[in-house]
């Protein structure tokens, strides 16, 4: 009887997840994409996040930067790319420091469930919530703060992405980057140095002030430019958090190779030779190019007025002139 006992026991530990894999996530920031998922089999991964309220920059000026009272997950406008695996647990550490002014909590647009998390995880400042969510689906999805007003959460920078990858991966490229649109609503007109201030009926409004990505003007130009060799394969994972606007997604100078529509990485082909992408608030696509030609290449919204409000980046491509794709003759 003993020994049943202890079988059932043993049994029972295992199927609580006593031999449970459990393994930290790898997160990265803007532009910088986690590597590729190297296990075969789900396990349990772990993330850390903990919501802060902290004074940024928003945009160099020349004499005082632009800056901004922003609300964060880590720190960082946009929050950290999370790559899991389909199948696999993703275990959220939500942490609210007691200094915060507001309470927090998460979104997760991968996430099966009321509120896509939000429900279970909302902190009040000195709480942190933990919560468990099964990878059900693949594709790139983003996530971000719903806790009430959930426009304000978003419109002050709560939101980043996750990917969560087929079970056989994704085909490798070269480079991955992470570029993420997002729009910032300030009482202060466009280029104004020093603090600036959040103003709710310009977001009621849909009137942005700025339009940017990566969360400030001139997070992807001159030093800040993304990099690549000729030959190279990239991979954009492009994602547009509006809180209004829809992003009309483009790189002049270059053809995207393939397209996955709205982040979908299921069994449905890529869309392929494709020039601009429409990415809607809320939503996500993921790109793939070859560069072919040195030079650089502006990543644009090709609503295009948007340029004057920040809305520009650059791919640097460094390597040797390809005459047969690309010359002046006179």
């Amino acid at each position: 009887m003993r020994r049943m006992l202890i079988i059932a026991a043993a049994l029972l530990a295992a199927s609580y997840g006593a031999a449970e894999t459990v393994v930290k996530a790898q997160l990265t920031y803007a532009p910088e994409v986690p590597a590729p998922i190297a296990r075969t089999s789900p396990a349990v991964v772990r993330v850390d996040l903990e919501t802060k309220e902290v004074d940024g920059t928003l945009m160099e000026g020349l004499e005082a930067p632009t800056q901004y009272h922003f609300w964060t997950f880590n720190g960082h406008v946009p929050g950290p790319f999370i790559r899991v695996r389909v199948g696999d647990t993703l275990e959220l550490h939500l942490t609210n420091p007691a200094v915060n002014s507001m309470a927090h909590n998460i979104d997760l647009h991968a996430v099966t469930g009321p509120g896509g998390g939000a429900a279970i995880t909302l902190a009040q400042p000195g709480e942190t919530k933990v919560a468990r969510f099964k990878m059900l689906q693949p594709g790139f999805f983003v996530y971000h703060c719903a806790a009430p007003p959930v426009t304000d959460h978003i419109a002050n920078g709560m939101y980043g992405v996750i990917l969560v990858e087929p079970e056989k991966g994704l085909p490798k490229v070269d480079r991955e980057f992470y570029v993420m649109q997002s729009e910032f609503y300030t009482k202060q007109e466009y280029g104004y140095e020093g603090m600036t201030t959040y103003d709710a009926d310009k977001a009621a409004a849909e009137t942005p002030t700025y339009i940017v990505f990566n969360g400030r003007v001139g997070s992807l130009t001159e030093g800040n430019a993304l990099k690549a060799k000729t030959g190279d394969s990239v991979r954009i994972f492009f994602a547009n958090i509006g809180p209004n606007k829809v992003s009309s997604f483009h790189t002049i100078g270059t053809i995207f190779d393939k397209v996955f529509l709205n982040g979908g990485l299921g069994e449905n082909p890529p869309l392929r030779h494709i020039q601009t992408v429409l990415v809607p608030a809320g939503g996500a696509a993921v790109v793939e190019l070859k560069v072919q030609v040195p030079g650089d290449y502006s990543l644009v919204d090709h609503s295009i007025f948007r340029l004057s409000k920040g809305a520009v980046g650059i791919l640097h491509v460094d390597g040797k002139p390809a005459p047969g794709i690309y010359e002046a003759m006179k």
